[in-house]
C-alpha cells in the first residue's frame, strides 16, 4: 500500500473540513466576534496547513487500489474527527480532551449524543461548527469531498464503492459522477427547504439552519438544552418530522420521485415498509400511553409518540418528551426503532430496513425450500433479484451487529451501568441514534459516563457509521493479499 498516496487524499479531505471551520468562524464574526471566533479561525488554519503538506510533497501517482481506498475512507473519517476536536479544545469550557473527542465523533458520525450539560452556553460560532460537522457526516466525509474536488478523476469510482454499502448502490443506476450530483442536489435541496420552512414557522434564521442541518443529516444536534421541546410547536415538529423522514429514504429513490421516474417512493417496497413500520408503531405507542394515563387525549399522545418514533427510526435523536417515563411497551418499541432505523443510501444509520426486508425474505424462502427441496426461489426487493452474495452480506451484517451490541452492552455493564443503560447505549452508538434510555435518556446525555465508556461509545459510533466492515477491514489490512 502506498501510504503517501493515502495521505494525499486525506489531505484533500482536511482542506474541505478546514473550509467549514472557516465558515463557522464567519458566523462568529457576524455575531460580534463571539468567543469561538479565534478558536475556529486557528483550527481552520492548523487543519488546512496539516492537510497541505501531503498535497505539496506527494505527487499524484495513478489510480488508487482497493486497499488504499479503504485506508483513505477510514483514515479520512478518523482524521476529520481528530481535527474536528480543535475548535472545542481551544475554546475550552466543558471540553476536556475526551469530551472534545466525543463531541467531534458524535457530530461527524451523525450520532447526536452529547457530553454538554449547557448547550445554550456555547457561542453561536461553535454551535454552527457542531451542526456543520454533522451535516458533513450526513452524506459522508469522503462523498462530500468527491463532489467538491474535481482532481480525483477516476479514483472517484473506487472511493465511492468503499464509502457506500452494497445495498445502498442498488437504486443508483448511474455513473459515479452523476451519483455525486444527485446526492448533493437532494441533500442541499432538503436542507434549504427545511431551513425556509422552519424560519417561517417561528424559528430564528440561526436556529432554523442549525436544525435543518441536523434534521437532514439525521444527527439531532440542537441549539437548545431541551431540544425541539423548547418550541412546543406542532407545526415545527411536523416540519422536522418530514425532513427526518425524507432524509432517511434512499436519495436515489427521492431523485427518481422528483424527476418522475419509475422507481419512486410510491413504488418502493423498502420505503413502504419503512413508513408502515413507523405509522403502526406510533399508533400502538399512542394507544398505550393513553390507556396507561400518561396523556389525557389520543391526539396529544399521538403527537409525542409519532415524533419520538420518527426521530429514533431515522437515527436523528431529537426529543419532545422524556421517554424514560414512558411504559415498558413503548420503550421496547422505541428500542426496536433504534435498531432497524432508515433506508440504505440515506443519511440514516442503523441496521437499515432494506436488510430487515431481505433477511425476512431469506428466512421465508428457506422455509419454502424445506417443503419443496427442488424449487428455485429468488429473493426480490423492489423488483430486483438479490444475489446470493448480497444475501450473505446482509445476514453477516445482522449477526455482526448483534454481536457488537452484546459486546458493547457487556463493556458498559462492566463499568457500573445498569442493564437498560448498557444495552440502549450500545444500540444508540452503534446505530448512530444518540439518545437511549436510563442514564442516557432523551433528556439526558453521556456527560457522567467514565472516560473508558466515552471511548467505547465513540468506537461504536465509528464502527456503525462505517457500516461495521469498513472499519474492521482496516484493522486487518496488513493480511490482505
Amino acid at each position: 500500500m502506498r501510504v503517501p498516496i493515502v495521505l494525499r487524499y486525506i489531505g484533500m479531505v482536511m482542506q474541505f473540513v478546514a473550509a467549514f471551520m472557516l465558515a463557522s468562524a464567519g458566523v462568529s464574526m457576524l455575531n460580534g466576534y463571539d468567543s469561538a471566533y479565534y478558536p475556529l479561525l486557528l483550527s481552520s488554519f492548523i487543519t488546512a496547513l496539516l492537510g497541505a503538506f501531503p498535497l505539496f510533497f506527494v505527487e499524484k501517482d495513478g489510480e488508487i487500489k482497493t486497499k488504499e481506498g479503504y485506508a483513505i475512507v477510514v483514515g479520512s473519517w478518523l482524521v476529520a474527527c481528530i481535527v474536528g476536536m480543535f475548535p472545542y479544545l481551544i475554546w475550552g469550557g466543558e471540553f476536556t480532551l475526551i469530551n472534545a473527542w466525543f463531541e467531534s465523533v458524535s457530530g461527524f458520525t451523525t450520532t447526536g449524543a452529547s457530553i454538554l450539560n449547557d448547550i445554550e452556553f456555547l457561542p453561536r460560532g461553535l454551535l454552527f461548527w457542531r451542526s456543520s460537522s454533522a451535516w458533513i457526516g450526513g452524506i459522508g466525509v469522503v462523498m462530500f469531498a468527491l463532489v467538491i474536488l474535481p482532481s480525483m478523476g477516476k479514483s472517484r469510482h473506487m472511493l465511492s464503492n468503499v464509502e457506500m454499502s452494497t445495498i445502498a448502490k442498488d437504486n443508483f443506476h448511474y455513473r459515479s459522477k452523476v451519483i455525486f450530483r444527485i446526492l448533493i442536489t437532494i441533500y442541499l435541496g432538503l436542507t434549504i427547504t427545511t431551513t425556509l420552512a422552519l424560519k417561517y414557522s417561528g424559528m430564528t434564521w440561526f436556529d432554523a439552519i442549525n436544525h435543518a442541518m441536523s434534521s437532514c443529516s439525521t444527527c439531532g444536534f440542537s441549539t437548545k438544552n431541551s431540544s425541539v421541546a423548547f418550541w412546543d410547536s406542532p407545526l415545527i415538529e411536523g416540519i422536522i418530522m418530514a425532513a427526518m423522514t425524507l432524509s432517511a429514504i434512499h436519495f436515489g429513490v427521492l431523485y427518481a420521485t422528483f424527476t418522475g421516474k419509475h422507481n419512486n417512493i410510491f413504488r418502493s417496497e423498502v420505503v413502504r415498509t419503512f413508513i408502515i413500520m413507523m405509522v403502526v408503531i406510533s399508533l400502538v405507542i399512542a394507544v398505550n400511553l393513553v390507556t396507561s394515563g400518561l396523556y389525557s387525549t389520543f391526539g396529544e399522545a399521538m403527537r409525542h409518540a409519532s415524533f419520538q418514533v420518527v426521530s429514533l427510526s431515522t437515527t436523528t435523536g431529537f426529543a419532545t418528551a422524556d421517554t424514560n417515563t414512558w411504559t415498558p411497551l413503548a420503550i421496547v418499541l422505541l428500542i426496536f426503532c433504534s435498531v432497524i432505523c432508515g433506508c440504505a443510501g440515506s443519511s440514516s444509520g442503523g441496521m437499515k430496513v432494506d436488510r430487515l426486508l431481505i433477511a425476512s425474505k431469506v428466512i421465508r424462502n428457506r422455509m419454502k425450500i424445506q417443503l419443496h427441496p427442488n424449487a428455485i426461489i429468488r429473493t426480490k426487493v423492489d423488483g430486483m433479484v438479490q444475489e446470493e452474495n448480497t444475501q450473505n452480506l446482509v445476514m453477516t451484517f445482522i449477526v455482526s451487529y448483534i454481536m457488537l451490541t452484546i459486546i458493547g452492552t457487556v463493556i458498559y455493564a462492566m463499568f457500573g451501568c445498569d442493564l437498560i443503560t448498557s444495552f440502549t447505549a450500545s444500540v444508540a452508538c452503534l446505530s448512530n441514534v444518540g439518545p437511549g434510555f436510563g442514564e442516557i435518556g432523551s433528556m439526558s446525555n453521556f456527560a457522567d459516563l467514565p472516560v473508558v465508556l466515552k471511548l467505547n461509545s465513540t468506537l461504536l459510533m465509528l464502527i456503525g457509521r462505517l457500516e461495521i466492515f469498513g472499519f474492521i477491514q482496516l484493522l486487518f489490512i496488513r493480511s490482505w493479499k
